[in-house]
């Protein structure tokens, strides 16, 4: 799986859809409860549900950031499925601080 920056993704077991904000550094499989993930566009299989442990959802408009592999993602679609880098899930990223105004 080639992650580019700008490349779309959709899940194949829910409606989740993201953005590669930042390439990973090596090769890896994006996941989306508990399936790789398939380019927007491709046929989604009937019938399939996110697994069990992978079913926390995913919130639209979110970023998030796999710190081993430098990926992150934007959340275009909501869905139930979890993100998911090599079968690890992927936390939110932190929103950065404001600096503090004097």
């Amino acid at each position: 799986m080639e992650l580019k920056a700008g490349s779309r993704w959709r899940s194949a077991v829910c409606d989740t859809e993201v953005v590669v904000v930042k390439p990973p550094g090596g090769e890896v499989v994006l996941e989306c409860g508990g399936e790789p993930m398939l380019p927007v566009g491709s046929e989604r299989p009937d019938g399939a549900t996110p697994a069990a442990g992978f079913d926390t959802g995913t919130p639209i408009g979110k970023r998030f950031a796999h710190e081993a592999t430098g990926l992150e993602l934007l959340a275009t679609k909501g869905g139930a499925g979890t993100l998911a880098v090599d079968g690890v899930a992927v936390p939110l990223k932190d929103a950065k601080p404001l600096p503090a105004s004097d």
